[in-house]
């Protein structure tokens, strides 16, 4: 049976008010901003950050949308398009704006890379950045994000879930899910950091 460690809400709400803090930071007087989240983790995110951000900085004007990158993906052949997914949806033109895209989870960077080359397809911003709420490590990518909210380290074979409740924000979770550890697994494996957030 699988093991998993769960990181909850009041944690998880701090991680988002920390990101949206440093949007509004670097973009307090921007008047073109555009959160976009990566389908389909991402997108609850994208909304909540959205919705942080107007709170923070009423003058800063934000528009939040959908990414979709099922057909950029470099595994498509292995795993096809679901029959549900988030369509792209860009609420504004994306030729000079700054675009934001947002994700729940960064891992080995092969998303984002997909997200921009589905963002490019629209148009050429000004300007892209990269905000996620879990920076699991193990990147495969040249790639780095530019507002993080927690770090957690995970192993290969772990998976990093998070749950973010469109409708009910106090059921939001982070698990890390471990597979029945073997002996010859479990005394390779070094005892895991707690989830941080970035300073």
């Amino acid at each position: 049976m699988a093991t998993s460690q769960t990181i909850g809400a009041d944690v998880i709400h701090a991680a988002i008010t920390q990101l949206a803090t440093a949007i509004s930071i670097r973009h307090g007087s921007a008047k073109k901003l555009l959160l976009l989240g990566i389908a389909n983790g991402g997108v609850t995110l994208a909304h909540r950050l959205g919705s942080r951000l107007s709170t923070l900085n009423s003058q800063l004007s934000t528009s939040t949308g959908t990414v979709d990158i099922s057909f950029h993906r470099d595994d498509i052949g292995r795993h096809p398009i679901p029959k549900e997914f988030a369509p792209t949806h860009i609420p504004a033109d994306v030729q000079g704006a700054t675009v934001i895209l947002v994700d729940d989870v960064f891992f080995s960077g092969r998303t984002v890379k997909a997200a921009l080359d589905e963002l490019f397809d629209h148009g050429r911003p000004a300007k892209v950045e990269l905000a996620v709420l879990v920076d699991r490590a193990g990147r495969l990518m040249p790639v780095a994000a530019d507002y993080t909210g927690l770090f957690i380290t995970a192993f290969p074979d772990e998976k990093v879930v998070v749950t973010l409740d469109p409708h009910s924000p106090a059921r939001d979770s982070i698990r890390v899910e471990s597979p029945t550890p073997t002996a010859a697994s479990a005394s390779a494996r070094a005892p895991r950091r707690p989830a941080n957030r970035k300073s």
